[in-house]
């Protein structure tokens, strides 16, 4: 955390790091002065929240439908298939949807010419760049985050299914009177977690779909900091915006957590 005072500092590599002129928030200034400035907090926070807010809740679902099934061998099938994306790299993926979209020989738009209609280049379109790097998200790691949460429902005590089997419930009111509560909990501090992260987003999956067609939704404050900051060696710029995206990141973990306090009683502090 000491060399974080490179953010206020004319960084030189001869110099070092102490050694190097003090130049107050000029970084800052000149990222918050930006042109892009509102667009990459714009595009970073959208993204995340739409990630959030489809990441979230499927896990759970996923979860409590896998916790209904009796068929042991057909459960472990499941679970195999949905966890087994999580193992896939970051580039494999990447590489899947590429070839799947391509506009040429994409298994998409092959479909799309069999059935009479024009190919489309879904990654080339800003509009389809949010919802191809969310819901391939889920794909790969929907099955893994539904782990944490089958490992809290097993740990329910089974009397509480056969007094709820003896007043009657159906499996939908033992969901939600039973599991839902049970595993609420957890629920929220991955939640408080997953918003103190919000401005956070991953680096290689954004810029590995990156093209100069979807720049205008795709160029996050990560990619914008490796381009400008890293490849034009102006670290002291790189790391002026990296730290104003942790204190996003910190301000929100606090309010979330105090919020949830209040709320739920449930906090990470």
């Amino acid at each position: 955390m000491f060399n974080s005072v490179i953010a206020f500092k004319d960084y030189s590599v001869v110099k070092g790091i102490w050694g190097s002129e003090w130049v107050g928030f000029k970084h800052f200034e000149m990222f918050f002065n930006n042109p892009q400035f509102w667009i990459l907090i714009k595009n970073t926070f959208f993204l995340s929240l739409y990630a959030l807010a489809v990441g979230f809740p499927i896990p759970i679902i996923l979860a409590l439908c896998l916790n209904e099934i009796r068929n042991g061998m057909f459960k472990k099938t499941v679970q195999l298939v949905t966890y087994a994306p999580y193992f896939i790299s970051t580039v494999i993926i990447v590489s899947m949807l590429t070839l799947m979209f391509s506009p040429r020989l994409g298994i998409v738009n092959q479909l799309f010419g069999t059935l009479g209609l024009e190919s489309i280049d879904f990654l080339g379109l800003p509009g389809m760049f949010r919802d191809i790097y969310v819901w391939s998200d889920v794909w790969q790691h929907a099955g893994y985050s539904a782990i944490i949460y089958l490992a809290a429902l097993s740990g329910v005590d089974p009397s509480q299914y056969e007094a709820a089997k003896v007043d009657g419930a159906t499996r939908l009111q033992k969901i939600f009177y039973i599991d839902i509560p049970s595993i609420m909990p957890v629920a929220t501090i991955i939640l408080i977690l997953s918003v103190g992260n919000i401005m956070a987003l991953g680096f290689e999956k954004v810029f590995l779909l990156q093209n100069p067609l979807n720049l205008s939704t795709s160029e996050v404050i990560s990619t914008y900091v490796y381009k400008i900051g890293l490849l034009n060696a102006n670290f002291s710029f790189a790391t002026a915006v990296g730290l104003f995206n942790s204190i996003i990141n910190l301000v929100l973990l606090v309010a979330v957590n105090a919020t949830s306090k209040k709320i739920s009683k449930n906090g990470l502090w």
